[in-house]
């Protein structure tokens, strides 16, 4: 039985050795899979999922199979460490170490975001403003790089370059095959309290003031995130451990969690639960699809209440637009896809809130406190700790993520209020993920985005540019 298909057993860690053989043998196909691509051909992974919003070019080459890598291969409870197969999903990676009564110190709110692209790209969550960033939580790293070489990766080591150049590189750099994380223990229940204000002002400030001391009111806060449902209508959720519950809720059916962040001023869920209280309706994107619908609801089957259904109806769209379609026949006007997560300094964010509410007709908009975990900024050598993900160590953030669609008005273009919000993310001194639509001209993503650290990374361990730069993948969308 695989640790990442049911929930496991501690008694399971003698098949350990089995599934490090695996993983050698699915490294060995993984490199020769690798050699056998003609130069100059893309090189991609098939990955069976995906949370990426770029439309990306078709082409013919075979994609790597990296079926073999989606295991854990051994959670250590003493330690308080996983060694985990790339291609992971956090569904599977959380099944384990819960098992154990441990979880990793940050875990994405959606089920099939993969360790490895957590890494490489976006993670975030309710921890970030006290456990920062997926990354910053990872011991090592097995990359597959594009010289087709597998390297581990350190803080410390002889690969210490491409450990730090690595998040945020999207798969241009390598692709991560094997990681040690961190853990922490968990307790049964989270308990939330939904707090709500009537003043974007007043949002920011409870969330600075919450970073600073890790509690509200005398009492300890462990999870911290929001939602901005209008510029008068704000909550902040915040969850405390807890060993027992009064009772416990369930979002995994009939009721929808955000709509129970407007209801409730306390709830009560299961550790498990807590984790993938967003999975079920992908936040709100779910209404979409028509599955809030009471009556949809009903018939809509349990199994099928997850992002990665939704996700496969998006792709649906994008290749068919069905939708697109069918609105233009009814005269609808065309529309524009505005899915984001952007980073914004605390003190700056009611002040971008604003803009956004006034300017961008989408609602609602989820907030989720950050800091880095390194405290003291560069280090001797003036190297900033992660150069290609551009947030300041010392400094606290908000990200503030949005995902939806406007209509193109007319005289507008597809594309126009992307780069509004990206210019007006600039003026607030914040940053943008790369997960979905990028605009900036090639020497401004460069600025942004560690270009000097990033190219010298990349000339040594892609030194024939096998794998599609950064530029390409996020704003070319190759």
């Amino acid at each position: 039985m695989s640790l990442t298909r049911a929930r496991v057993s501690p008694d399971l860690a003698d098949d350990e050795s089995a599934r490090r053989a695996e993983h050698s043998r699915a490294l060995d196909r993984l490199t020769r899979q690798l050699a056998a691509i003609p130069p100059g051909q893309p090189v991609r992974l098939g990955k069976r999922t995906s949370n990426l919003f770029r439309q990306r070019e078709r082409n013919a080459t075979p994609p790597l199979d990296v079926s073999g890598l989606d295991r854990v291969l051994s959670v250590d409870p003493v330690a308080r460490t996983a060694d985990v197969q790339g291609m992971t999903t956090y569904e599977h990676l959380v099944d384990a170490t819960l098992a154990y009564g441990l979880m990793p110190l940050v875990v994405p709110q959606l089920k099939t975001i993969t360790i490895g692209g957590a890494v490489t790209g976006l993670g975030i969550e309710s921890t970030s403003f006290r456990s920062g960033l997926p990354h910053e939580s990872v011991l090592e790293l097995e990359v597959l790089t594009g010289n087709g070489d597998v390297v581990l990766a350190t803080p410390d080591g002889p690969h210490a370059e491409l450990f730090r150049a690595f998040p945020n590189s999207y798969g241009s750099l390598g692709y991560v095959t094997r990681l040690v994380i961190e853990l922490e223990p968990v307790r049964p229940y989270v308990r939330l309290r939904h707090v709500r204000f009537t003043q974007l002002s007043e949002v920011t400030r409870a969330i600075d003031e919450i970073m600073q001391s890790s509690a509200d009111d005398g009492e300890p806060v462990d999870f911290l995130d929001g939602v901005v449902f209008s510029a008068s209508e704000s909550y902040l959720t915040l969850g405390t451990w807890a060993d027992t519950a009064p009772s416990t809720s369930d979002y995994t059916g009939a009721d929808i969690y955000y709509r129970s962040i407007q209801r409730l001023q306390t709830d009560h869920l299961s550790i498990r639960d807590y984790l993938w209280r967003w999975d079920t309706d992908w936040f709100w994107c779910s209404r979409a699809f028509g599955a809030q619908n009471p009556r949809i609801r009903r018939l809509w089957p349990k199994r099928w209440l997850r992002s990665d259904i939704y996700w496969k109806l998006v792709r649906l769209e994008t290749r068919y637009h069905i939708v697109g379609r069918v609105d233009q026949r009814r005269g609808r006007p065309a529309q524009e896809r505005v899915v984001q997560d952007v980073e914004i300094p605390v003190e700056r964010t009611a002040s971008f809130l604003a803009w956004f509410l006034t300017e961008v007709p989408i609602e609602p908009v989820w907030l989720c406190p950050l800091r880095l975990r390194e405290p003291a900024g560069p280090d001797a050598s003036g190297k900033a700790p992660w150069p290609l993900y551009p947030i300041a160590a010392g400094r606290d953030y908000v990200n503030v993520g949005f995902w939806s669609s406007v209509p193109v008005l007319p005289g507008a273009h597809d594309g126009d209020v992307n780069r509004r919000i990206e210019r007006v993310v600039s003026e607030h001194e914040g940053h943008k993920g790369l997960y979905s639509d990028v605009f900036y001209d090639e020497a401004e993503f460069w600025r942004r985005y560690g270009g000097t650290d990033y190219h010298h990374a990349r000339q040594a361990y892609d030194r024939d540019g096998r794998l599609l730069d950064l530029y390409d993948k996020a704003v070319r969308r190759k």
